[in-house]
């Protein structure tokens, strides 16, 4: 192949992989809406029972079918577990608990303060440098934070929030965790092998603090949306995450993550009929612009399991 062709072919597959890193940024913030509406039907623990167990269906089948090896060293499995409980079971019961008592728009732009969090944790267990900009970051994201969830404290305590804060702290703290354990598997591998593992975790809290489900008439407009939460938020869209994600560089990626709040609020403001006011708006702003000057400096590498 000559010089040329090389490259066009190079620039075919990266246009190719750009348009589908805004297709995983508006699935993932649609997985978001799909949530809310399964929540009308399902308990937050029956919701992630199914979910997880179709996410973790889905990519196991993907890891067999891209040849990916799923083998994990004995030394291993202990922090898979840790990393599962982490950035699945905990992430996933606070981020359904968070729709359960507040608004969708604020629980998904919360929740993607993390990058903020994970630089703070980063520098406190990796002693990586808490640059200036990381800073000024996480000024960003506290104003933001006191802006949105100060005012809700005179309705009482805001558990929507708070549940949506805790989401972002588990996930940052399962972020840095796996960059310290350093377990030398295939990252589909690893996180195929963590949503198994957190849905089994999921599938004990729902018998010890729900017991079993009360299966009931589930309308279709549901089961299509419980589908769309399984089988492509939290299956499919995994996959194509860890196919295009070597093809591109961070700052890219970094976009698509950065679209997931932003479809999460419009989304929830069209479908769920959800409308921000002046206060959550100015939150979500500083928050949103908190995020991105994380994850949008140059050079800088992100590996954060995709939510």
């Amino acid at each position: 192949m000559s010089e040329q062709n090389t490259v066009l072919a190079t620039g075919g597959v990266s246009t190719g992989a750009r348009l589908l890193v805004v297709l995983m940024g508006v699935a993932w913030g649609m997985n978001w809406i799909a949530t809310r509406v399964i929540l009308e039907a399902l308990s937050p623990w029956s919701l992630r029972v199914v979910g997880i167990g179709l996410g973790a269906l889905v990519l196991m089948i993907a890891a067999a079918v891209s040849r990916t090896n799923l083998s994990v060293p004995r030394g291993a499995w202990l922090k898979l577990t840790i990393a599962a409980f982490f950035n699945v079971g905990i992430f996933n019961v606070c981020s359904a608990y968070s729709q359960v008592y507040g608004t969708t728009s604020r629980a998904v732009v919360i929740a993607y303060s993390m990058p903020i969090w994970a630089s703070v944790l980063a520098w406190f267990v990796l002693k990586e440098k808490l640059t200036g900009v990381k800073l000024a970051a996480l000024a960003l994201c506290a104003l933001g934070l006191v802006i949105l969830i100060g005012p809700l404290f005179e309705q009482g305590l805001p558990l929507g929030a708070l549940f949506a804060l805790a989401c972002a702290w588990f996930w940052a703290a399962g972020t840095i965790y796996l960059k310290a354990a350093q377990i030398a598997i295939p990252t589909l591998a690893a996180t195929a092998w963590q949503l198994l593992l957190g849905w089994l975790m999921i599938v004990a809290g729902m018998l010890v603090f729900y017991g079993l489900p009360q299966p009931g008439p589930v309308p279709t407009a549901t089961l299509i949306w419980i589908g769309y939460n399984g089988l492509i938020g939290m299956g499919l869209i995994y996959f194509v995450w860890f196919v295009v994600v070597d093809k591109l560089r961070t700052m890219t990626t970094s976009i698509g993550t950065l679209l997931v709040p932003v479809v999460g609020v419009i989304g929830s403001a069209v479908i769920n009929g959800e409308r921000p006011n002046l206060t959550d708006t100015i939150g979500f702003a500083l928050i949103f612009a908190a995020a991105a000057t994380v994850l949008l400096q140059p050079g800088a590498k992100h590996d954060e399991m995709p939510e």
